[in-house]
């Protein structure tokens, strides 16, 4: 009898994402998407951001409930602010952030821009970082939170023609180790989930010949979102590497 008490005080003390506030950017479409969905599905009331705001407007739709779609772009610091104050406003606190916004130029070193070096640097790195400061201050107010950083395999390998990508996930690593490290006193969690090659438009698009069978379902990404979010009080995962079984640049 004393064990089966013991047992059921463990299962109401389990975490849950119900009634949680969660802002996923690039929410509009593929990984993002994805996570909302899960998200959603597992309890949580989903912002999803995106700068394509018919896109957040489509996926927020789809997923009905409590989900709505903000216009968000990551480069733009007072924009963020406002979406970020207006988001507590209208749901009175701000438990997870999952940056997730990406872009890539598939060009070398000699071909790429300065511009378009900055523009993948602004919205893969800049924009997490900002969005993640705004973030840190009202969820240290609140007692704690969650930020779980989409990083890649870029930041683990190398391959051509994605010199500012591999900069900016190596960089976006690095910042979400040192998050982590400034978070914890102030009960704030944050993960880095490096993602490998998936089925979403972020390569599909790019590279019509790439070979599908070698790619992961983004559902099961963001499945791996959830797990990380729903770890128990006391325990936060740092960094967690998903990559398809059939992945072949790892052994």
């Amino acid at each position: 009898m004393q064990q089966r008490e013991e047992v059921g005080r463990r299962r109401e003390a389990e975490p849950s994402l119900d009634g949680k506030v969660a802002v996923v950017t690039g929410g509009g479409s593929g990984l993002g998407a994805a996570i909302c969905r899960v998200l959603a599905a597992a309890g949580a009331n989903v912002v999803v951001a995106d700068v394509d705001a018919r896109g957040a407007e489509q996926t927020a739709a789809s997923i009905g409930g409590t989900a709505r779609a903000e216009t968000l772009d990551v480069r733009d610091e007072e924009g963020a602010a406002s979406s970020l104050a207006r988001v507590a406003a209208e749901q009175g606190r701000l438990d997870v952030l999952v940056n997730n916004a990406g872009v890539d130029v598939t060009k070398s070193i000699m071909e790429m821009s300065v511009a378009e070096w900055d523009r993948v640097i602004a919205v893969n790195l800049r924009g997490p970082f900002v969005l993640a400061k705004l973030a840190f201050e009202r969820m240290r107010g609140a007692g704690g939170g969650h930020i779980v950083n989409i990083v890649s395999t870029a930041a683990r390998r190398a391959w051509a023609n994605a010199a500012a990508y591999h900069a900016s996930k190596w960089g976006l690593l690095g910042l979400s180790h040192a998050m982590h490290v400034e978070g914890r006193e102030h009960g704030i969690r944050v993960t880095a989930l490096i993602a490998g090659g998936m089925r979403t438009p972020f390569l599909l698009d790019r590279f019509p010949d790439i070979d599908r069978n070698v790619l992961q379902d983004p559902e099961n990404v963001a499945e791996a979102v959830r797990f990380v979010l729903m770890q128990p009080r006391g325990t936060v995962i740092p960094e967690l590497m998903v990559v398809p079984e059939r992945e072949t640049s790892w052994p």
